[in-house]
């Protein structure tokens, strides 16, 4: 990978700050700009796109920023539900309903304190002069809570049907990610009022939770749909190894922890192995782990080489992963801007088929990779 020196940057197409800067980069197939587009965020974690241009922030320690014209409004949006900031917990993913232009729903994931201790929540509402939050409801509360500030998974995704997908971890417990009748370790399918769609793997099931959708997942952390076909596909922390990117099937059970391709940190084996029937098995890992987080699928005309791609972030190596994909299998991962931007948290395609990063922690940063031409 080669780099040029710093080039000052004197506009953007969305009027960035002009203490930004600009670093080309040469990849594989592309060679393009790397601009830092807003600075001194606090944890950053999600990022969406309002259809009049204006990008919305999740920052964990609890703020909603709005970025409008380029610039990072001062104040934090108000009316944002109660949220408990703990570990991996606090105000987490931000996503914008499909018909968004007729309904002005935002959705909110956030760890909540609750009985028992804390767990994820999923909150809506409509944002009203770029300040606050008006008809908050909360949608779903992930129960039971428990203890610790682990594993909140929190990624949301909203199906070509309507319906919304929304992860969430094992909390750290793991073995609540093979219990049917706790959604700790599920990825979850709503409609998008929060109810449950009767169509759902499980519903009816006695002892089961009608609203999971998948199960034995540990840490999930980016979810997107497949432009052609439609399927959601996941990724999620393993332990140390064994990260992995899934296809998500309904009623499917991803594993974790009686398989995986991990151990545990301490360097012990998990569970029985890497494979047991009845039992899916990744599209691929990672090992060592890559602390995937973020995820997109490109289908962009800005970069041409990479539609159809899967860009994934990760928080260690500091990095971007491309992978190229042949009917629905993994075969060739590109690594990019390691340890350039800081720990990716987030990424999107913008509307402008530019691809947006979040990345760092207290001074985060958003930042936009364009083409070079």
């Amino acid at each position: 990978m080669l780099r040029t020196a710093l080039i000052p940057v004197l506009t953007y197409l969305l009027a960035a700050p002009a203490c930004a800067n600009e670093t080309l980069v040469e990849s594989e197939q592309a060679t393009f700009r790397v601009e830092t587009l807003v600075e001194a965020l606090d944890q950053p974690w999600s990022l969406a796109f309002l259809p009049d241009g204006r990008m919305l922030i999740t920052e964990r320690s609890g703020g909603l920023r709005v970025v409008e014209n380029g610039r990072l409004l001062p104040a934090p949006v108000k009316g944002i539900p109660e949220v408990a900031v703990k570990g991996q917990g606090g105000l987490l993913e931000v996503a914008v309903h499909p018909e968004f232009e007729s309904n002005g729903w935002i959705y909110l994931t956030y760890s909540a304190q609750g009985r028992g201790g804390m767990g994820t929540e999923l909150a809506r509402g409509r944002l009203v002069e770029s300040n606050r939050l008006e008809s908050v409801e909360v949608l779903y509360r992930a129960e039971p809570k428990s203890g610790g500030g682990r594993h909140f998974g929190s990624r949301l995704a909203f199906a070509p049907d309507g319906t919304l997908f929304m992860s969430l971890g094992e909390r750290g417990d793991k073995d609540r990610a093979q219990d049917l009748s706790d959604p700790a370790g599920s990825i979850i399918r709503l409609r998008d009022d929060g109810g449950v769609p009767p169509d759902n793997p499980f519903v009816g099931q006695a002892g089961a939770r009608p609203e999971i959708f998948s199960y034995g997942n540990r840490n999930p952390q980016g979810l997107a749909v497949h432009p052609s076909t439609g399927e959601l596909w996941a990724h999620e922390h393993g332990p140390r190894g064994g990260d992995e990117v899934n296809i998500i099937r309904a009623g499917a059970n991803y594993g974790w922890p009686v398989i995986t391709h991990g151990v545990a940190y301490s360097g012990f084996k998990i569970g029985e192995g890497t494979h047991k029937a009845g039992m899916e098995q990744p599209v691929h890992f990672w090992d060592p782990s890559i602390a995937p987080s973020g995820m997109a699928f490109y289908t962009g005309d800005a970069f041409p080489e990479w539609q159809g791609d899967l860009l994934v972030g990760a928080l260690k190596f500091q990095l971007l992963v491309r992978l190229e994909l042949e009917d629905g299998a993994v075969v060739h991962e590109e690594r990019l801007l390691e340890q350039d931007v800081g720990r990716i948290r987030d990424v999107r395609q913008g509307p402008d088929g530019n691809i947006y990063l979040l990345a760092g922690e207290g001074g985060g940063v958003l930042v936009r990779l364009s083409p070079s031409d």
